[in-house]
């Protein structure tokens, strides 16, 4: 590709005024991912044909690419008022009012892009993605399954439709969707396989979700250039820690890390806070701020220049809460603008390798988590996951008050729908079947999953007035709510994390299975914390005794309760948690 880029700068070199010649030298830099030389080449091609809809288009590619999809957005828009009929910028355009969080305008620019190429699989996927972002979930997987239909290697169309078959707890078909995933995996299919879908697929092993991960990271991060190395950390200044996350704003993050952030020992620690969410005039996204030395809002920046600004502040460590989870900005670390990156506590897993190099250099685990394959260095702590010291409650009203009977047995799992697994399901099942006039507690995800959820319960014997969903509520009172449960039951392969946490803060026990991957050892490294490893069931045939016979033992019951409410103070110590971490780190450093 280099000498054809040398070939066209000899032949403008003769023909300096031909706009197809900067044209085809602004495509070539494109696919080299070269977002300077592009640019300065499609000016150069609008210069000499002002307003052409496809160099247009190409400047839009070009402000993509740094992820300034404000600017590419208004290109797309001015190559349309050009040239209304373009498929190939309907679909641009709507990929970047995606990212820009428009996405009923999205959907109408997806429908006209396929009203001109309708058997475009990839828009029929992006068009899915956009229906999932509405809530219209029945839309996206019949757009994934049209998107496969045209084209059934489209593996991470294959992937959206499984991951959100499982938000609407419809399993007919997953066995086998997940089993070709794998396989394509296993063969180093390069299939865009989304990491985080793939954490919650039954079956899959950690060796798997670390290959998925290094793939995920080799076709979005493989482009970029790493900074020079830096110069050594200067001994007479504190360590400089930057946190970077989507997630500084009303999220369960925010009742798990902010004091532990608000808590660094500022002589020895300056703490930067790079915020990729938009404002939500939240109290908890305020508390990040004031728990903040520096804080920069990082949304409408490339990460590139993230990546810059971090090395003109000379930071010392990284350390990314979001992972590959949404509105990942994990591109940042690939650049290596710090002396150390870290993963931790966003997405439940490793990140994966990058040419042969983890992508993170350390992830923050416990001695539950630290059995894993894992690409980075281990970081032991007491406890992997933070908490605040508090949590927000209101008034937690009556059982009545949540359409909950006033006698009898709450079995509570409050955990999004697309954690609960048909095996999981059936286990629930035949306790409830074990315990008379108990009841299942679940939360109200969407209405296809209350309704599938609801047949099942018929189909396995169980009358669906025992399967109570609780609406969606503020989070004061969502957590309030919670005291009425008498016993939380985890979900496998991926567990309660930030809820399990809820449950043992109202001091509600929880019932697991420690299985064999990260998001599958969540509450066994929380229990084991606290001292409950009674509460770590060997397999499911376990939990279901022990939570049968913790029903029909109300001293027992009361006996662990006591317990939980005495030891579970551990958790809930952000102090403490800090200390642990600023110790680590500064080893880390050393």
């Amino acid at each position: 590709m280099t000498s054809v880029i040398e070939q066209l700068k000899r032949q403008l070199f003769s023909r300096p005024q031909d706009p197809e010649l900067y044209y085809e030298l602004g495509r070539q830099y494109l696919a080299l991912k070269e977002a300077k030389p592009a640019e300065q080449a499609f000016q150069q091609a609008l210069k000499w044909a002002p307003e052409h809809p496809q160099i247009l288009m190409q400047l839009g590619n070009v402000a993509s690419l740094r992820g300034q999809e404000n600017i590419a957005a208004d290109y797309f828009k001015r190559s349309l008022a050009q040239d209304e009929q373009q498929a190939d910028v309907h679909f641009n355009l709507a990929n970047s009012l995606q990212k820009l969080g428009e996405h009923a305008l999205a959907v109408k620019h997806y429908q006209r892009a396929i009203q001109f190429t309708p058997d475009d699989a990839e828009c029929h996927n992006n068009l899915g993605n956009a229906y999932r972002q509405l809530g219209h979930l029945d839309l996206a997987v019949n757009a994934y399954a049209r998107a496969l239909a045209l084209d059934p290697q489209l593996l991470h169309a294959k992937v959206h439709w499984i991951h959100q078959k499982q938000h609407m707890a419809d399993w007919q078909g997953l066995d086998a969707a997940i089993t070709a995933v794998r396989s394509a995996l296993n063969k180093g299919a390069n299939a865009k396989i989304p990491p985080f879908a793939f954490l919650a697929m039954p079956g899959t092993t950690d060796t798997e979700q670390q290959a998925c991960a290094s793939a995920w990271a080799a076709q979005h991060y493989g482009h970029i250039q790493a900074l020079p190395a830096p110069t050594a950390k200067p001994a007479y200044r504190p360590i400089k820690l930057a946190y970077v996350s989507s997630d500084f704003r009303q999220h369960p993050l925010a009742y798990l890390v902010t004091e532990v952030i608000a808590a660094h020992d500022r002589q020895r620690f300056e703490i930067f806070l790079y915020s990729n969410s938009q404002d939500d005039h939240s109290a908890q996204r305020q508390a990040f701020y004031t728990a903040a030395n520096h804080w920069l809002d990082i949304v409408a920046m490339s990460d590139a220049d993230v990546a810059q600004h971090m090395r003109d502040a000379d930071i010392d460590i990284l350390i990314d809460l979001t992972g590959y989870t949404q509105h990942s900005r994990s591109g940042i670390a690939a650049y290596r603008p710090a002396r150390q990156h870290i993963n931790w506590l966003g997405y439940p897993g490793s990140m994966g390798y990058l040419r042969g190099q983890p992508l993170f250099d350390a992830i923050i685990v416990d001695e539950t988590l630290n059995t894993l394959t894992l690409a980075e260095r281990p970081i032991v702590l007491p406890c992997y996951q933070p908490n605040n010291a508090q949590r927000p409650m209101a008034d937690a009203g009556t059982r009545i008050d949540h359409d909950l009977p006033s006698q009898g047995f709450v079995f509570c799992c409050l955990n999004q729908s697309f954690k609960i697994t048909p095996s999981v399901f059936a286990s629930w099942m035949r306790i409830l079947q074990q315990v008379p006039g108990s009841v299942l507690w679940l939360l109200q995800c969407n209405a296809w999953a209350t309704r599938h959820l609801q047949q099942q319960a018929q189909a396995a014997g169980i009358d669906i007035s025992r399967l109570i969903f609780a609406p969606r509520k503020p989070i004061d009172q969502h957590i309030a709510r919670q005291q009425h449960a008498d016993i939380m039951l985890d979900t496998a392969p991926y567990n309660a994390h930030t809820t399990a946490s809820d449950a043992l803060w109202q001091g509600i026990p929880l019932l697991t299975v420690a299985g064999d991957t990260f998001p599958a050892r969540v509450s066994a490294s929380l229990l084991r914390r606290i001292g409950m490893q009674d509460c770590i069931c060997a397999d499911w045939a376990a939990l279901e005794t022990k939570a049968v016979a913790l029903a029909n033992d109300p001293t027992t019951l009361a006996a662990l309760k006591s317990r939980l409410k005495t030891q579970s103070s551990l958790l809930f110590d952000p102090q403490d948690f800090c200390q642990q971490l600023e110790q680590a780190l500064t080893q880390l450093l050393r």
